[in-house]
């Protein structure tokens, strides 16, 4: 399939720029791909889809404050986004206006914390801080933000762009489809017989990575980690059905059912001709045009379907993206 037909109209002032004080009153719509018919809620009413003998995977990844802002020693202002740990104070990392930055440049957090460029990898590069990196981001990093929420981070960003059941430190970006839990609902969704199960998948840079490929199928996804536990997946193969909260837990499933690891890397890319194994219905965020997590969910429900879903949405004004509202496809 080519690139273009994922392409849509999204008007800027549907791309949420905050969150919801309530987070169960963002607005649900659901999608039932067997009737094609497509209705509206509100997030805090799902349980009234869901019945005994499902099973609610979610993925209890946390992020991390990745971002850090810093000063060359010409004093020209950079952004840093740190990836993942390499080794003691050492740092994969994506830098703002990286190449201008040569190696062994020094970047200034402040007068006495600095890290060195030591290696340059295309637009990454590997960062040694001369202080401990954690006590680096508790003092200094913000809250990596996704690029189209065009504000300054605020405190309430530590609170909001989190799931309530993130306990798993890893992730550069929020499952987002997972924000709109609260502990009452997940209460009520117990209540009635739903297990509730857990997968951490550490969600990198590679989640806001636009496809480029005309050919959607040449495409490829950066690898991320990922951990399924023994029990999570006993517990998955008893279900009635098997609802995955976002993309993350959809991808973490399909890699296990595909090569059987409980852990370990995963880079598996979901698009239209995906055969799916492990889920039976989805809770997922509206998401940007040309985006891989558009075309998973054109590959589990169709591509007419979702841009029919889509297309009501916009109408209705449904916001979209991290802080937008929700979608549940049965």
């Amino acid at each position: 399939m080519k690139l273009n037909q994922f392409s849509y109209h999204l008007p800027q002032e549907l791309i949420a720029q905050f969150p919801l004080e309530n987070r169960g009153t963002a607005k649900l719509l659901v999608l039932n791909r067997k009737k094609g018919t497509i209705t509206h809620h509100i997030f805090y009413k799902i349980s009234d889809f869901f019945k005994k003998g499902d099973v609610l995977v979610l993925n209890n990844t946390k992020v991390f404050k990745a971002r850090l802002k810093a000063k060359k020693e010409t004093s020209g202002s950079v952004e840093i986004l740190l990836i993942k740990k390499i080794e003691d104070r050492v740092w994969e990392a994506m830098i703002s206006h990286a190449k201008r930055i040569k190696k062994d440049t020094k970047v200034f957090i402040n007068k006495d914390i600095y890290a060195i460029v030591k290696e340059k990898l295309g637009s990454r590069c590997q960062l040694e801080f001369n202080s401990p990196v954690e006590l680096v981001i508790k003092e200094h990093g913000e809250v990596p933000l996704p690029h189209y929420i065009k504000r300054e981070t605020v405190s309430h960003d530590e609170r909001y762009y989190q799931t309530i059941y993130a306990k798993a430190i890893g992730s550069i970006a929020a499952p987002t489809a997972g924000l709109h839990f609260t502990k009452e609902i997940l209460k009520e969704i117990s209540r009635i017989g739903v297990t509730i199960a857990e997968i951490t998948l550490h969600i990198g840079p590679g989640t806001f990575r636009p496809v480029r490929k005309e050919n959607i199928e040449e495409h490829t996804m950066e690898t991320e980690y990922f951990e399924i536990s023994t029990d999570t997946t006993k517990t998955i193969r008893t279900a009635q059905r098997v609802i995955g909260v976002g993309t993350s837990v959809c991808r973490a499933l399909e890699a296990y059912a595909n090569s059987g690891m409980h852990s370990g890397s995963v880079d598996l890319y979901i698009c239209p001709g995906h055969t799916f194994k492990v889920i039976d219905c989805l809770i997922t965020n509206f998401h940007l045009p040309r985006s891989t997590p558009l075309l998973l969910v054109c590959a589990f429900a169709s591509r007419k379907l979702i841009f029919k879903a889509y297309q009501e949405a916009i109408k209705k004004q449904y916001r979209f993206l991290s802080y937008g509202d929700a979608m549940l496809i049965l």
